[in-house]
């Protein structure tokens, strides 16, 4: 029996009315400008991008308020400076962020003007022409044999690790990121800081 044209318009609303309502109760994909507050809560115990952003800036800030860095603004003698991984001695799979970093820190003393800062992509080929004979990467071993080839007067370099505790239904998880400034001629350690968080599973 055909429909009536006048039934017509009336059914097509109800099934576009009935196509827009949600079906289910399961998650929903949505960016971080539509939900405000997304990357403030934690959502597991693991240390993410906000968390390493932090950390990071809290070792800067005390760069900049060193003793070393105030010698830098007072004389204007800009030494250059190389920047190096960060060791990645916590359980987590964090060293591409860790990696990413490397750029991070290249433009906050970059924008500081206080010393010419050797760039990250630069140093990198660098390593790999003087480890290419090795077959390997970077190795920490051989700083002093890339700190020759570009002429570093210091260097920056740290490591990232945890401390971790747990009962029967509750976690915490300390994590830290220490950093020091290290004068190539000497090896004497011009600077370092640790900073520190925590992240935790609790039972309200």
């Amino acid at each position: 029996m055909p429909i009536s044209p006048s039934i017509r318009p009336a059914a097509l609303l109800a099934a576009l009315a009935l196509a827009s309502l949600p079906i289910g109760c399961g998650p929903t994909y949505v960016r971080g400008n539509q939900v405000e507050g997304l990357d403030d809560a934690a959502m597991s115990t693991g240390i993410d991008r906000r968390d390493i952003e932090q950390l990071l800036h809290e070792n800067l800030t005390s760069l900049m308020a060193s003793p070393v860095a105030k010698a830098w603004a007072h004389d204007g003698s800009r030494p250059t400076l190389a920047i190096y991984p960060l060791s990645n001695q916590t359980s987590e799979h964090i060293d591409s962020q860790l990696q990413a970093l490397l750029s991070d820190i290249e433009t906050y003393l970059a924008q500081a003007s206080l010393v010419t800062v050797v760039s990250v992509e630069r140093q990198q080929q660098m390593v790999a022409e003087v480890e290419k004979q090795r077959g390997g990467g970077f190795d920490p071993n051989h700083i002093a044999e890339y700190n020759r080839q570009l002429g570093a007067k210091y260097y920056l370099t740290g490591k990232v690790f945890t401390a971790d505790e747990r009962t029967e239904d509750e976690r915490r998880v300390q994590y830290f990121m220490f950093m020091q400034l290290i004068e190539v001629a000497t090896s004497a350690v011009a600077w370092q800081n640790r900073a520190a968080f925590t992240k935790a599973l609790i039972q309200e």
